[in-house]
């Protein structure tokens, strides 16, 4: 087991330069209060030599962590730091590089709704489609007793249509308590493929929802409609990398380009603008779309950062251990480095503060079920922090 880092507490954050120039539509839209909580941490790495782990996820009754690493490799790991094999059964992972970057391959990971009953777990990956192509796509499949193997594996959503662009895969899956589970999607980055986020004729860009076998609820805002996809929920979106539910309510985080990330609260057949308008300009200062940040008929994000934080996932903090934090949501960042605590008002941002700044590129971060947090660094050996209260043991 790796030794406790010596308790710390969090440095002051102080605003960057914006990139774009545009007016937030109503207060606290970006840049709210400052806060800093009167909390002391204590840090210790259960286990570093992951390859770029991308997403974490809690087994019940203290079996430890599933784990997916980009390059395709699902593992199992104890909290004592123990890595498993990687476990057998995946799919055929699309781990290709675009440019400098790799973005495509095995993406998140979550227990299922039913596990104590079926044992199902469900991930989301880039799935080759031949000649370069490729799309995000959703699996689930049965995980051995041992935790050594999945079994039943099928895809239960796969996004249409194949793109030659190995960019912007989103994605994350949740589970709307109902039966159903939302998927997010990128929109492959380019000129050419991010045009189709505002189509409903494709899933790129989109927030869909499907029933856990993968079959549309009759109930999808698009469902009946001549040319539009009837798994889309909602649209208009560019790379959406965190998901979580608050209640019976989905909240999204979504890439921006230069300034411009975005917190979304997605509502069924809503237009969230993009590449129509951003809060962000093209990474070479030129404007996006019309060149504004806001449209008529455009759903207006719930909170954007300029400049960028670069969110991996995020969560609403349930429990107790981190003493008034409950309600509030937490956002990996991996240019912003750790995490974003946000204080939420109703639907709109309250206070702001950083967190954990000292692990650099956050890409998850898991609340276990006693109330402290997993986080995942974002590197070529990258690891697991497990954060608890300092004094409290770990």
């Amino acid at each position: 087991m790796c030794l406790a880092a010596p308790a710390a507490a969090q440095e002051t954050h102080s605003w960057g330069a914006k990139n774009a120039d545009f007016e937030p539509a109503f207060e606290n839209q970006t840049r709210a209060e400052l806060a800093q909580s009167d909390l002391t941490f204590e840090y210790r790495q259960i286990t570093e030599g992951l390859e770029h782990p991308w997403a974490v996820a809690e087994l019940p009754d203290g079996a430890g962590l599933l784990v997916t690493e980009r390059p395709g490799r699902l593992v199992h790991v104890s909290l004592d730091g123990d890595v498993s094999e990687p476990i057998s059964g995946l799919p055929e992972i699309f781990n290709q590089s675009a440019g400098n970057s790799t973005q495509a391959g095995l993406l998140d990971v979550k227990v299922g709704p039913n596990f104590a009953e079926d044992r199902m777990i469900y991930f989301t990956y880039a799935k080759g489609k031949g000649d370069g192509m490729s799309v995000t796509a959703a699996g689930r499949g049965v995980l051995s007793e041992d935790m050594t193997a999945l079994t039943d594996v099928m895809d239960i959503f796969e996004q249409t249509p194949p793109s030659p662009a190995a960019m912007h895969y989103g994605s994350r899956i949740v589970f709307d308590g109902k039966g159903h589970a939302f998927i997010t999607t990128g929109e492959h980055f380019t000129d050419e493929e991010r045009e189709k986020a505002q189509g409903l004729d494709n899933t790129y860009g989109k927030v869909v929802r499907v029933d856990l076998d993968g079959s549309v609820p009759d109930d999808n805002p698009f469902v009946g409609q001549e040319g539009a996809e009837a798994s889309i929920w909602s649209y208009g979106h560019r790379n959406i990398q965190g998901a979580a539910m608050r209640g019976e309510q989905l909240f999204i985080v979504e890439h921006g380009p230069a300034g411009g990330d975005e917190i979304n609260i997605p509502q069924a057949g809503l237009n969230y603008g993009w590449p129509v308008v951003s809060y962000g300009v093209r990474y070479d200062g030129e404007d996006i779309g019309t060149g504004g940040a806001q449209a008529e008929g455009m759903a207006e994000p719930a909170y954007y950062w300029d400049p960028v934080i670069a969110p991996g996932d995020m969560l609403f903090y349930d429990g107790t251990l981190m003493s008034g934090w409950q309600g509030d949501s937490l956002v990996a960042g991996l240019v912003a480095p750790g995490v974003v605590r946000l204080e939420w008002d109703g639907d709109r941002v309250s206070s702001e503060e950083r967190l954990f700044t000292e692990y650099g590129r956050v890409r998850d971060i898991e609340e276990l079920s006693d109330g402290s947090l997993i986080l995942a660094t974002d590197y070529e050996n990258g690891g697991l922090i497990h954060v608890t209260i300092g004094g409290s043991g770990s």
